[in-house]
């Protein structure tokens, strides 16, 4: 039941912050961005196993580890920028959390371009000429 500890945890950090924000606005950001931070460190175990056993099923079924760690990596900058504009979006700077988002968007975007075009090839070989 770790869920539990988790929005528990959040739950007492949101409303520390929000009796922090009435006197001390900078402490409740930081208060909130090491609640944020600590969420997410205590996930790194379950995100490795994932990967884990993704990498684990990929070797299964023959499929180049190459696709899937690049998708892998797709997934991360997604879920990285979107915690950074969250966190920003938090300090009340919305401009910035929206180009976070964009260069995430456009990371993704690289990321994936080999593998749009090994995907456009194969759909070429398969048109008869």
């Amino acid at each position: 039941m770790e869920i539990l500890q988790i929005v528990g945890f959040g739950l007492i950090g949101t409303f520390l912050a929000l009796i922090l924000k009435e006197q001390k606005t900078s402490f409740a950001f930081l208060l909130t961005l090491v609640i944020g931070i600590t969420i997410f460190l205590f996930l790194i175990d379950q995100i490795a196993l994932v990967l884990r056993m993704l990498q684990h099923l990929a070797e299964e079924a023959h499929i180049n580890l190459m696709y899937v760690e690049t998708i892998m990596k797709i997934i991360g900058i997604a879920y990285i920028a979107e915690f950074g504009a969250q966190i920003t979006k938090d300090a009340g700077q919305g401009a910035i959390a929206a180009k976070i988002e964009l260069a995430g968007k456009i990371l993704i975007l690289v990321m994936a371009l080999p593998i749009l075009s090994i995907i456009i090839e194969t759909v070429i070989n398969l048109i008869p000429r």
